[in-house]
């Protein structure tokens, strides 16, 4: 485990400027390419992520399309796991307008936690994260009328180790200042 000075981390709005060197915001208002589909019953947002996977020598792998039910993230929360992915990206999106928070650390292998960044969602945008990008687990805030919330998931699977995780001692806590 690593040890900790204290640190109390305050989310910043997500914007793919600042977003940048962990991945992509998914963000169907700013979708570069839409188009009407379906005789203009529908708008299919086309390409809104450059998802990709490195196969080894034991497992091709392939790449998984999975839903995630989850409950609200407590505040104030402890940091106790960063975790990331050396064989391909993840992909959160929310189904129901969720905001989440996006705790990252630049891609290394070694987590630096002087580099943590937290972001901010405003629930219609999700995250890909480019592959080796440090990251916690999804941290939902669910609304008062919520008991859990449903987000999209597109990732790598295959039997390859892909999930590396870090434990940290105490000294990283989110809170949100409202």
């Amino acid at each position: 485990m690593l040890a900790l000075t204290p640190k109390i981390l305050n989310p910043k709005p997500l914007t793919q400027q600042a977003f940048e060197p962990y991945g992509e915001v998914i963000d169907l208002r700013n979708a570069a390419k839409q188009f009407d589909i379906n005789f203009g019953l529908a708008t299919r947002y086309h390409d809104v992520a450059q998802l990709g996977f490195d196969s080894t020598e034991a497992d091709a792998g392939k790449l998984g399309f999975s839903l995630l039910t989850t409950q609200a993230t407590p505040l104030p929360l402890q940091v106790r796991v960063m975790e990331y992915h050396p064989l391909g990206c993840q992909l959160f999106y929310p189904m129901d307008e969720t905001a989440f928070l996006v705790l990252v650390a630049p891609a290394a292998e070694e987590l630096d936690v002087t580099k943590l960044e937290l972001f901010i969602t405003d629930g219609k945008q999700g995250v890909n994260y480019h592959a080796g990008t440090w990251h916690h687990y999804l941290l939902p805030l669910l609304k008062d009328n919520q008991s859990s919330a449903n987000f999209i998931i597109v990732d790598r699977i295959g039997s390859d180790k892909n999930c590396i995780e870090t434990k940290l001692n105490e000294g990283i806590v989110i809170t949100i200042n409202e």
